[in-house]
């Protein structure tokens, strides 16, 4: 009876060495971020994200292509949370030319000039783009915040949603929502600022990378000035920069546009053309 006792004994010291030795490899593996352990990083990045319900401000847009940079023109920039994002051009006394405006429903482009305009779904967008856009998505994008594809806003409690490691001396965070595209978001190790977001198609050199740099402060959250954007893998390197000026948070305007009766429909292989026109 008391060998039966020893050896059970010894059994569960046995399993619980396992156990101890396993729980502390996960623990090695497990990266240490600016003194925070990977989901209290999360977390925190999370939190740093803007609460805005709107924001304004002036952008410069330059178009960058294998040929140089050149500046495309000056626009204001309205963003309404969960409603809209509108880029409008008025460079003549205050007469606008041009919108682009994104919504829940897709995406307009007036050409107030010509009077014309395109409307696309993001239905329309992704199968043309061979992309998984959303209103959702863009609007994290231009808010510089961490996004879940199917899902309104990060929440803390999203943290678990997220792989975290370390390269290149940032942190990055990394999820997934089929096995055709991946989500990764390069952060600063010190001060948790989203310093890049990037959507890739597996197994493929495509990818949207979206950079944001300048940071400043912005009511009480830090808040890029310079956003890039390429379409990676292409094999011609075209990108569009954003150099924000005059932010502000708050405001209110008309969340949504209507197109007048008069203007004229044209097809969505228009719409590059007309932006990059203005």
């Amino acid at each position: 009876m008391m060998k039966r006792l020893i050896n059970y004994i010894g059994l569960v010291v046995a399993v619980a060495l396992v156990v101890s030795c396993s729980s502390s490899r996960k623990v090695a593996r497990t990266p240490m971020i600016g003194g925070l352990t990977g989901t209290d990083y999360i977390e925190k990045v999370i939190e740093l994200s803007p609460v805005w319900q709107s924001l304004s401000g002036k952008v410069t847009l330059s178009l960058s292509t294998p040929e140089g940079v050149s500046k495309v023109g000056s626009a204001t920039l309205r963003l309404k949370r969960d409603e809209s994002i509108q880029l409008s051009v008025a460079p003549l006394l205050g007469i606008e030319m041009a919108r682009l405006e994104i919504s829940p429903d897709g995406i307009l482009a007036l050409d107030r000039l010509n009077k014309r305009y395109v409307q696309v779904s993001f239905e329309e967008v992704n199968s043309w783009a061979h992309t998984d856009l959303s209103f959702a998505v863009l609007q994290s994008l231009f808010l510089n915040e961490l996004f879940v594809p199917g899902k309104q806003r990060v929440a803390v409690t999203d943290a678990g949603d997220f792989r975290v490691s370390l390269a290149d001396g940032r942190a990055v965070l990394e999820t997934q929502d089929s096995e055709q595209l991946t989500y990764r978001f390069y952060t600063s190790t010190d001060k948790g600022w989203l310093e890049e977001s990037n959507i890739g198609l597996a197994d493929t050199p495509y990818s949207l990378q979206w950079k944001y740099d300048a940071f400043q402060l912005l009511k009480d959250r830090f808040f890029p000035e310079q956003m890039y954007v390429t379409i990676q893998g292409t094999g011609k390197q075209v990108g569009v920069g954003m150099e924000f000026s005059r932010l502000n948070v708050g405001g209110n305007w008309e969340a949504r546009t209507e197109v007048p009766s008069r203007y004229k429909r044209v097809q969505v292989d228009e719409l590059l053309k007309m932006l990059v026109s203005k």
